[in-house]
């Protein structure tokens, strides 16, 4: 599907905070580092380019600035290049091993009562995170 950058990024977003926080899916899946990563940067990087600013600033004089204006937007690239890369990745299909996973679960959640009405087509990696946080929501939510 062609999307436009903003539509990525948006995804990437998306894809990022349903990606359960279960460090059990580390042994399982590749992306939960990336995801953890990914929210890691997303949250520390703009103090941190705030602060280089400050600091470079405060400590030199203002003939830094442009240097100083540089590395910030540099700083705050890294949030944005992590969005993209987890959009690209929440939009691409699910290898064959993996999406035949995902349909037997799909199937195994709608035989126990309920009612996913997620993609089985052709599911994409943005359909795994949905199912697994569906997954993770309603085990803890009946216990």
């Amino acid at each position: 599907m062609k999307l436009s950058i903003l539509e990525i990024i948006v995804l990437g977003r998306k894809y990022i905070n349903l990606w359960p926080s279960r460090t059990e899916l580390g042994e399982y899946f590749a992306d939960y580092q990336a995801v953890r990563m990914s929210r890691l940067v997303c949250k520390i990087m703009p103090g941190l380019a705030l602060f280089c600013l400050i600091m470079q600033v405060y400590f030199g004089s203002w003939a830094v600035l442009p240097q100083a204006l540089l590395y910030t937007l540099c700083i705050l690239s890294f949030p944005l290049q992590a969005l993209i890369f987890m959009g690209i990745k929440a939009d691409k299909f699910l290898p064959p091993g993996l999406e035949g996973w995902y349909k037997e679960s799909v199937a195994r959640v709608n035989q126990s009562g309920g009612d996913v009405k997620l993609s089985s087509k052709r599911p994409r990696y943005l359909d795994l995170a949905q199912l697994l946080n569906l997954t993770f929501q309603n085990r803890y939510k009946n216990s």
